[in-house]
């Protein structure tokens, strides 16, 4: 998705972090991580918490593979002879179908928004990565002139509700336990977690 660059040491440190994760999440699964993501992987620490002990797993599980067979992982989960183990997408969650009306909705709001798909992106937009990179840019205030000021609580409650709470949690507990999954088991632990975290937050916001 294309963005523009605000200076975003004017966000608050807790937002700084929440697009963090939203961000990770996205890289991680857009595409298999290379070397470099893999080694900046490996120098993260956690503490205490749940989402820490969680960071702390996925610096190991780095630690215990290779790019290559992250890419075989990654193709075994997502992509397949004909599908991958799972379907990462909004509108086969809620539906179970493909490009459906949860789709429809996402780019009603993207032009709303002005989020615009980047011309190299071929995946629908409502893969969960797509999704996660989204939310990273809404609460770094990264899509539109209006959102310059920085982040915008209710908008990003508003987008989080309409097209992640439903089916995102779920995505991420079955990709903890897919039968594929090494690398991406604490991936997917991390990604429930953190959708809890988010969920709490904007009802408590609300």
């Amino acid at each position: 998705m294309s963005q523009n660059t605000p200076d975003t040491l004017s966000i608050p440190d807790e937002d700084q972090f929440r697009a963090q994760y939203y961000a990770l999440l996205g890289r991680l699964l857009a595409a298999p991580p290379d070397a470099s993501v893999l080694t900046a992987l490996t120098g993260s620490t956690g503490d205490n918490s749940e989402l820490g002990q969680t960071v702390a797993a996925l610096a190991d599980a780095a630690r215990s593979t290779t790019p290559a067979a992250i890419d075989d992982e990654y193709h075994a989960l997502f992509i397949g002879m004909t599908r991958g183990e799972l379907v990462p997408y909004g509108s086969f969650y809620l539906t179970g179908f493909l490009h459906e009306k949860p789709l429809a909705r996402l780019r009603q709001d993207m032009a709303r928004l002005r989020i615009e798909r980047a011309p190299e992106v071929r995946e629908p937009e409502d893969h969960i990565a797509a999704l996660c990179e989204m939310m990273a840019g809404l609460i770094r205030g990264d899509f539109g002139d209006d959102q310059n000021d920085g982040p915008d609580l209710a908008t990003q409650a508003a987008f989080f509700e309409q097209h992640i709470a439903a089916w995102a949690g779920q995505f991420f507990m079955d990709l903890e336990t897919a039968d594929a999954a090494v690398f991406y088991r604490p991936v997917g632990a991390l990604g429930r977690i953190f959708m809890t975290i988010e969920t709490t937050a904007f009802r408590m916001a609300a």
